[in-house]
């Protein structure tokens, strides 16, 4: 498995920004996979999940209303609408080897590289 994230970049606060990870070795539609995200200082954390077949996506908190995880065969998509500067991280996607995960970093196996993500006020 080799995860790669892309479409980070620096955004004014109230606009928008579209994620993307690809699986670039195979697909991982039976996987279920999730975007974690770091800002500098601080734990990783849980940002949203979607399970193999789309569906019963999980949203932390903070992004709940504003952010939507999505996937199609080969790419999981993350977009991020409404931005804030508290949304500056570096954003990492992550797959599990099974279909179904929580939101937890220990259920994820697989990491990709991080895409930067920085908010401007």
């Amino acid at each position: 498995v080799q995860l790669q994230a892309s479409g980070g970049g620096l955004v004014q606060a109230g606009t928008s920004l579209k994620l993307s990870c690809r699986d670039s070795r195979r697909t991982f539609s039976n996987n279920a996979v999730a975007w974690f995200r770091q800002a500098p200082g601080k734990e990783r954390e849980f940002v949203a999940s979607i399970p193999w077949r789309g569906g019963n996506t999980h949203y932390s908190e903070s992004v709940e209303g504003r952010f939507t995880i999505s996937r199609d065969l080969n790419t999981v998509y993350l977009q991020m609408n409404s931005l804030k500067p508290e949304d500056t991280a570096v954003y990492y996607c992550a797959s599990s080897r099974f279909s179904y995960a929580d939101s937890s970093r220990s259920s994820y196996q697989y990491w990709g590289q991080g895409t930067q993500v920085t908010v401007s006020s």
